[in-house]
């Protein structure tokens, strides 16, 4: 997985409390508070912990796509990815992978145009992604990524070729980032401001649902500001309830690597040990030390 798909996660199941749990990274968290914030994962949703290394996790889909085909397993592996991530070596070693061994893997690109400040037109000269599937011998689909109902009806359509011939599938999203790439970001210092609310007012995908759900009569004004105050209250609750649970034991940073530790480990915790007992200050955590 990549770090812009939590609603895949939501949907899955992960509830509002596991997500602030982990950005507290206190002791429930899954990630027993050594990740980064917003680097969930589930091992019961089958949602492998993210990493914020660029395209880093496409290979591992694949691994993975190829485990379940060995496994005999109805199912596939799916992997997110920016149009900055297919300028790294991993998906293409990925790709070619996945397509000399046929593993069932659904790739879907975020072509947003934008890899941070880079524009897609200096990072290469294809007609966008699409076309590199069928130069590795695998099916690609290109789709509206601003329209809910056609994603739905693609990746539906995608795993049903995954799974059923066992074989990959390349999915390209055309959509646009309007937003800043991080709060350390000024993309109007890169592109121009009326391009960007261009995209915010006439091809917004969440205004483009909204008007579609309530033509059909199946959402109003009312129904969305009620579920909008629901939301934030759950939201403000989970936050309240994560922020007072004591962080993860001071043990943990050491574990999970090695059945029996290493003697550097053991050196390394040692030490962490006596530098929290001379500045207690500076390391207010309620464990053992």
């Amino acid at each position: 997985m990549q770090y812009r798909e939590p609603g895949v996660l939501l949907w899955r199941g992960f509830t509002l409390q596991e997500f602030t749990n982990q950005l507290f990274g206190n002791k429930y968290d899954y990630g027993k508070g050594r990740q980064m914030p917003i680097h969930y994962g589930s091992n019961k949703l089958n949602y492998v912990t993210i990493s914020s290394t660029i395209a880093t996790q496409i290979p591992h889909a694949v691994g993975a796509a190829y485990s379940l085909k060995m496994d005999k397993k109805n199912a596939c592996a799916v992997t997110y990815f920016g149009d900055g991530g297919t300028s790294e070596g991993d998906f293409h070693a990925a790709m070619n992978f996945a397509a000399v061994m046929e593993a069932p893997v659904i790739f879907i690109c975020r072509n947003n145009g934008w890899a941070i400040s880079t524009p897609t037109s200096e990072q290469f000269r294809s007609d966008g992604i699409a076309v590199r599937g069928p130069a590795y011998g695998m099916r690609s689909i290109r789709v509206d990524g601003n329209d809910a109902l056609a994603i739905y009806s693609t990746v539906h359509a995608a795993r049903e070729m995954a799974i059923n011939e066992r074989r990959p599938i390349l999915i390209e999203t055309l959509t646009y980032r309007v937003g800043h790439h991080s709060t350390s970001d000024d993309s109007t210092k890169y592109r121009p401001a009326d391009e960007i609310e261009h995209w915010r007012k006439a091809r917004d995908p969440v205004t483009r649902f909204r008007k579609w759900v309530k033509k059909n009569g199946w959402w109003n004004d009312e129904d969305e500001s009620a579920l909008r105050n629901d939301v934030r209250k759950k939201v403000l609750n989970a936050i309240q309830v994560a922020e007072k649970v004591e962080k993860p034991p001071l043990a943990e940073l050491f574990t999970d690597v090695y059945d029996h530790p290493s003697s550097n480990l053991g050196e390394q915790e040692r030490l962490l040990r006596e530098t929290v007992k001379r500045h207690p200050k500076d390391y207010p955590i309620d464990v053992p030390v």
